[in-house]
């Protein structure tokens, strides 16, 4: 008798558009729930971490449990205002994208803690290996915000010289490793950093970022193999924010119960953390740069979070997603999070924080008018056309020689 086969799986999201979102049923793990295990544990002491969800601020934005990082009120004011430069810089750079102004530019929000709470939880000094969604490292570590957006839209003052795409930031100064377009490559270039600082006998740690559909790239197996057969002191950061591109992180994860999990197999101590709750990635991230640091190896972190914008200026989430699905996360906004933690502590109110979105947004303003002083992406003046034979090589070979000769530069 004959059998049918088996058809293929794909994996489909819940929701599509047109749909009307309902997250009822993810169960996620409560805050202050998760115990917080030494530094030098075994992944085995993780397991239930992999598959729960690190949190610090409860439903009441309320600190509660051992993830909390007990931090005082001027470094908890201090992070909600590099998220909301975050938020601001943003939503100007895509309006100014959208005029013309330059070619390409990709939102981070709804996931400002991910990038600002590890970079105050890590040392100015430790090296970062980012994806294209940090740029709140940047604001963290005092990067100048005219260089910022003179890098965006390519006029004569751009660190890159017009070599990179927009929000491909890279600043040697600030210990801010160039952005990759190729997806994964910044996991074991970040694992070869760490490995060198160790060999050097500094006191470095390295950390890096990637998206969920990333995991499914050879780069990302290859970083936690070299990460864990050396020990190498540091963080990897799996941001799952729901969407890679248009495809859902089921896509990635497939029939695993977090993407955390995958750390599990290379023996590496693996968290999934809430991604919304700047305390939580705060705590998870210090906990990780401490147990690098002290030389008991790599972490890796699944931050849970939600691409609330399009993945970028290219992009129209309406054709993958609901348009409401944002709005319904259950996990809420890292912003309003934070500060409605401050107002309940009674060290913040609303017209203070009106008041600082308004001295922000004159900020952005006033910087890009001042790096539109040093070019524009239509009308120049842009990086000279030889320096695109200048940063190749330590001396310039034949070839190059020819080929500005024949270029006539």
């Amino acid at each position: 008798m004959a059998t049918s086969q088996p058809r293929y799986r794909v994996p489909a999201p819940k929701f599509r558009p047109g749909d009307e979102p309902d997250f009822s049923d993810l169960k996620l793990q409560p805050a202050g729930e998760a115990k917080r295990p030494a530094i030098d544990c075994s992944w085995k002491d993780t397991v239930d971490h992999a598959t729960g969800l690190v949190g610090a601020l409860d439903h009441n934005h309320q600190a509660v449990g051992e993830w909390n990082p007990e931090l005082d009120p001027d470094t908890l004011r201090e992070g909600l205002r590099h998220m909301v430069l975050t938020r601001v810089y943003d939503e100007r750079m895509q309006k100014l994208q959208r005029q013309g102004k330059m070619s390409f530019y990709m939102k981070s929000t709804g996931e400002e803690a991910v990038s600002v709470a590890a970079a105050m939880a890590m040392r100015d000094s430790d090296m970062v290996f980012p994806s294209y969604r940090q740029q709140g490292i940047l604001f963290a570590r005092g990067r100048d915000i005219v260089d910022m957006m003179c890098h965006c839209i390519s006029n004569s003052r751009d660190n890159l010289k017009g070599r990179q795409l927009p929000v491909h930031y890279t600043w040697a100064d600030g210990n801010f490793f160039s952005i990759s377009g190729n997806l994964g490559t910044q996991f074991p270039q970040a694992v070869g950093w760490a490995m060198g600082a160790r060999y050097k006998n500094e006191d470095q740690v390295t950390a890096s970022w990637i998206g969920d559909g990333t995991t499914a790239e050879g780069d990302f197996h290859g970083a936690l193999t070299l990460a864990s057969t050396y020990r190498a002191p540091v963080i990897f950061n799996v941001v799952n924010n729901q969407w890679a591109i248009s495809t859902f992180q089921g896509i990635a994860q497939g029939d695993a119960p977090s993407l955390a999990v995958k750390g599990l197999g290379y023996g590496l101590p693996s968290i999934r953390v809430d991604g919304n709750d700047f305390l939580a990635v705060y705590a998870a991230t210090q906990w990780a740069a401490e147990r690098a640091r002290a030389g008991h190896g790599a972490t890796l972190l699944e931050l849970y979070t939600y691409r609330a914008a399009a993945h970028s200026t290219s992009d129209d989430p309406s054709g993958y997603r609901p348009k409401e699905e944002a709005t319904k996360w259950p996990l809420g906004d890292p912003i309003e999070r934070l500060k409605n933690h401050l107002i309940g502590l009674e060290e913040w109110d609303e017209q203070r924080h009106e008041a600082m979105e308004t001295e922000l947004n004159d900020l952005v303003v006033k910087s890009y008018k001042e790096a539109e002083s040093y070019g524009t992406l239509h009308d120049g003046p842009l990086s000279p056309v030889p320096s695109i034979f200048e940063d190749v090589t330590a001396e310039p070979d034949w070839r190059l020689i020819r080929q500005r000769q024949d270029l006539g530069v």
